[in-house]
């Protein structure tokens, strides 16, 4: 009774935390150089004990890997970063005989670490506001085209000339939706090894069924090691590199997390869209999450199929597979979210506030009054070509026809002068391109990419006409369903067995031709990119100026919201580095259930099933039933702790961001969100939103009782 007692009284001071944060405002994705504009103080209270410089310190030691963020850990170079963002690695080192990826990877000895062409880390130099030099190439009277055609190009000419010195890329970044741009630059490092990734029955415990779900048991973490020059430069991969010593590196806390604790995160997160309208939102629900929806079920199922026919082709397509479902689920949950929180309805009570604010406000109805009927209109235009645009560009989930027609497209563009092609087609991009063919060839299979193409064909066949494009029209010549099906896998077949090209490699050799050379060929597959590109240019052409008229008002929107809100606001999302603070924290997801921040190696045990994806490795069964924990045993929970809930604003993008204590201490790393609030993309829920992690003891506990990687334990600085 009194154990009953104890956990009840326990329950309900959850249930009092959790309904307190929705006044602790928690959300935002602060840039570094807004730190001084924090209520610092507050933070302090909390538990901050670093300041505003010395947090701004930190960015040394956190970096852009892959689709992810990472963080050095060493003076060594060691990066820590996920699993699953290390799952591409793992992948391209995998052979049917040495399944990395399935058993895991451990490298002893630096000389045991594996090369992994195509991964790079990216080290911010610094970010500078361009927003003067991006916009005088503006002039009165432009239209929407020559205006997107104008800034894209300017913001090309700008990232160029940063991009002079050696190693250095560059990116320039529109902020609060094309008010200010920044000019952000980095060291690139591409001499990337693995050293240590746990097995997928640790790594990705629960698989899909667990995504974005609470509670989780998943140790998503994985080590990589950047190497340079002897002068710490970058450079290509070479026995001669050494490595890399960064400026800042994170000690690894073992003293754990309890709940109410301070955390912040450094990361690099995606995108969001929280300025948006209610037009964007509608389009959104009504029309493109059930669209990519169908995308990317689509695409999962000729995956899916294919890997059963040959275990080289399930290797080599499991990252990208794992990918699109990921996303997949990312929009349903964005869909369930956005109808279960009626989002849209949210929204449009917040612009009837807005619209009686301006009003009130004479010159400001006058500036800004016209703003969202504009973009009103906007978005019932696209309503009307849109989808067609979107089923267009999944033709080129096929990667052969699409590198086909990207050679033929740049083969045009190279008919312009360099300041005047479509960005994206400058030879820089184009050579890097070629670089990023040599690793993804291996993943190449033709009959793959066959099956793809028919399956995105035939999806197209069975739209309404209005919706059709014009070659798939050609292709079905009137008919529907069988006969449809028939036509179409004629018609793929004729370009595959026809064609001359075996793999991309092989088509590669296009990149270097000019357009009379690629159409002198007579290639099936060349002849299909002359027919796309004549159906992409008009919708283009459309999505130019789509892109024009929407990125003006939505900075004449934003304008607006900050003359309602005041200039303390954040920026969206846009993969630079980011600042964002919470607590360790539970939730409530629904009537009667109260979800615990932390959960427990026990918790392993019980999904166990002894199937993918709940079988654990039978060792680390027998490490809990023996209740040999070592040092990593949390006193609360009476176990080694697994995962943690807080309250920190992340999204895609930010997966292997550090999840920091007070005194900067690594007491976790962020995997993942829960599905609840995925829809915190458009509108952050304060007592809903939340960062799953991995605990910084469990990552101990795996390194060393399970994975006996001592040599990687003696080279972290670990925080008794």
């Amino acid at each position: 009774m009194k154990a009953f007692v104890q956990r009840s009284l326990r329950l309900a001071a959850v249930l009092v935390l959790v309904l307190f944060t929705v006044s602790l405002a928690d959300e935002g994705m602060w840039l570094l150089d807004q730190l001084k504009e924090l209520d610092w103080k507050s933070l302090e209270k909390r538990g901050m004990k670093l300041s505003p410089r010395e947090v701004y310190a930190l960015k040394d030691a956190v970096v852009i890997i892959d689709g992810g963020t990472g963080e050095f850990v060493s003076p060594k170079g060691l990066v820590l970063t996920n699993h699953h963002v290390a799952f591409g690695a793992l992948q391209r080192a995998s052979t049917p005989e040495h399944n990395y990826i399935e058993n895991g990877f451990l490298a002893k000895t630096m000389e045991e670490e594996i090369p992994i062409p195509g991964y790079e880390v990216l080290i911010t130099q610094a970010f500078k506001d361009v927003t003067d030099e991006v916009k005088q190439v503006l002039k009165e009277g432009m239209s929407p085209v020559e205006r997107f055609d104008a800034l894209n190009r300017q913001m090309e000419k700008i990232r160029e000339a940063a991009e002079k010195e050696p190693g250095i890329e560059a990116r320039v970044v529109s902020m609060f939706n094309g008010v200010y741009y920044y000019l952000v630059t980095y060291k690139r490092y591409k001499d990337v090894r693995l050293v240590y990734a746990p097995p997928r029955s640790i790594g990705e415990y629960g698989g899909d069924i667990d995504n974005w779900m609470w509670p989780r048991h998943t140790g998503d973490f994985a080590f990589f090691r950047v190497y340079a020059t002897k002068d710490g430069e970058p450079a290509d991969y070479s026995k001669d590199n050494v490595p890399y010593q960064p400026k800042k590196y994170f000690p690894i806390s073992n003293q754990g997390v309890k709940e109410g604790d301070f955390t912040f995160i450094l990361g690099f997160p995606g995108r969001t869209y929280r300025y948006r309208t209610s037009y964007s939102v509608a389009y959104n629900q009504e029309i493109n999450f059930p669209f990519q929806i169908e995308l990317f079920s689509t695409a999962i199922k000729v995956l899916e199929n294919e890997s059963k026919k040959d275990p080289r082709i399930a290797i080599a397509v499991s990252g990208f597979m794992k990918g699109l479902n990921n996303v997949l689920k990312n929009n349903q949950g964005m869909l369930d979210g956005f109808r279960k929180l009626k989002l849209l309805d949210k929204k449009k009570a917040f612009e009837k506030e807005f619209v009686a604010f301006l009003n009130s406000k004479p010159e400001l109805k006058k500036k800004y009054g016209d703003v969202l009927p504009q973009i009103a209109r906007l978005y019932a235009d696209l309503r009307t070509w849109g989808p067609q645009h979107q089923w267009l560009g999944a033709v080129r989930f096929a990667s052969l026809p699409n590198l086909v027609y990207t050679a033929y497209r740049y083969a045009i563009e190279k008919e312009k002068p360099e300041d005047q092609r479509e960005p994206g087609f400058t030879e820089k991009n184009i050579q890097r391109m070629k670089e990023q063919l040599t690793y993804r060839n291996k993943q190449y299979f033709k009959e793959v990419d066959r099956a793809m193409m028919k399956a995105f064909l035939e999806k197209m066949a069975n739209l309404p006409p209005d919706y059709q494009p014009q070659f798939v029209k050609n292709i079905i010549d009137g008919k529907t369903g069988a006969e449809a099906k028939q036509r179409v896998d004629a018609y793929v077949d004729k370009l595959f067995d026809g064609t001359q090209f075996n793999d991309l490699l092989d088509a590669a050799r296009l990149l270097d031709m000019s357009r009379k050379e690629i159409e002198a060929l007579n290639d099936p597959l060349v002849k299909f990119a002359k027919v796309y590109y004549e159906e992409m240019k008009p919708v283009e052409e459309k999505n130019k100026e789509f892109g024009g008229k929407i990125e003006e008002l939505r900075a004449k929107y934003m304008e607006a919201l900050f003359a309602w809100k005041g200039k303390k606001l954040y920026p969206d999302a846009n993969r630079t580095l980011r600042f964002t603070y919470g607590d360790v924290r539970g939730y409530v997801p629904r009537d009667a259930v109260i979800y615990l921040p932390k959960t427990k190696l026990a918790g392993v045990v019980e999904k166990h099933t002894g199937k993918d994806p709940f079988n654990a490795p039978q060792k680390l069964l027998d490490l809990e039933a023996q209740r040999d924990f070592g040092p990593y045993m949390d006193p609360e929970l009476h176990d080694v702790p697994v995962n943690f809930l807080h309250t920190t604003d992340i999204t895609g993008g930010n997966s292997g961001s550090p999840v920091l204590n007070g005194r900067g201490e690594l007491i976790g790393v962020a995997f993942d969100g829960n599905y609840e609030a995925m829809t915190s993309d458009f509108q952050f829920d304060n007592a809903i939103t939340r960062t799953i992690s991995v605990d910084a003891q469990y990552l101990l506990f795996i390194l060393d009782k399970f994975s006996n990687a001592q040599n990687i334990l003696n080279e972290l600085e670990i925080v008794e």
